[in-house]
């Protein structure tokens, strides 16, 4: 079989057909290649939307915990609140039950130095007769604290007893009552701290007695034994009266 020489015109369409075959095939990888820029584009989109809801979604649960927090902080709080009213509550119960209880029992106590046991009783005659004393009711309160001397004669009270009662012997003029009562407690409690008073009294019962001297002398002796105290001031006013 005899081969002809391929001609220019076959060369040129084979050429042409080769060209086109190469277009078409770079026209369908364009396609393909913006096809899958969408897909990218959606893809990412969609992520978007996803990781915004997610977000949305814990920002919810996390406010809805801080919510939660806050009441059981406060649900704790309330809880510490009751239990510190009724610690106190508890404590307050207990004070009062101890007062009551000391009102029906012995107590041992201290009264401005003196130590001792007193009666429930005993602590409410004490006080019964110095309320008459400083309602004004002299009379009354002399007989109260008398009787109380004779019937606690160990009482811590004991020595306020006889001082209030010397000063209302001497407030209802009975100046010799007075003078046995004060000069007994000077006697029996030369360390109290009620002495100082206790002689002032006495030296204006002596006075008003009529014995000066004996006045003058009690007067001197506060100055001497409680200098640059009121007592000793009075005192030393009181010496010049009896010149």
């Amino acid at each position: 079989m005899q081969k002809y020489p391929i001609s220019f015109k076959q060369t040129l369409s084979r050429a042409f057909c080769l060209s086109a075959t190469t277009l078409c095939l770079c026209l369908s990888n364009n396609a393909w290649a913006l096809f899958s820029d969408d897909d990218a584009r959606k893809a990412i989109l969609d992520l978007r939307r996803t990781m915004t809801a997610t977000q949305l979604e814990l920002q919810s649960q996390i406010e809805r915990l801080k919510a939660d927090n806050a009441e059981l902080r406060g649900k704790v709080e309330n809880l510490e609140k009751q239990g510190e009213d009724m610690t106190s509550s508890q404590k307050t119960y207990y004070q009062d039950l101890d007062s009551r209880l000391g009102n029906f029992e012995p107590r041992t106590v201290t009264i401005e130095g003196v130590s001792g046991i007193i009666q429930p009783s005993e602590k409410k005659a004490y006080d019964d007769a110095l309320k008459a004393f400083q309602a004004g009711s002299l009379k009354k309160a002399d007989e109260g604290f008398s009787a109380f001397a004779k019937k606690y004669p160990t009482s811590p009270y004991l020595p306020l007893a006889l001082f209030w009662s010397g000063n209302s012997k001497y407030a209802n003029k009975d100046y010799k009552g007075a003078i046995a009562q004060l000069q007994d407690l000077i006697k029996r409690y030369p360390t109290h701290p009620r002495i100082p008073g206790a002689m002032l009294t006495l030296g204006n019962a002596q006075l008003e007695s009529g014995n000066k001297a004996t006045a003058k002398k009690t007067f001197s002796e506060i100055v001497s034994k409680y200098p640059d105290t009121e007592t000793a001031k009075e005192a030393q006013q009181l010496i010049a009266a009896t010149k």
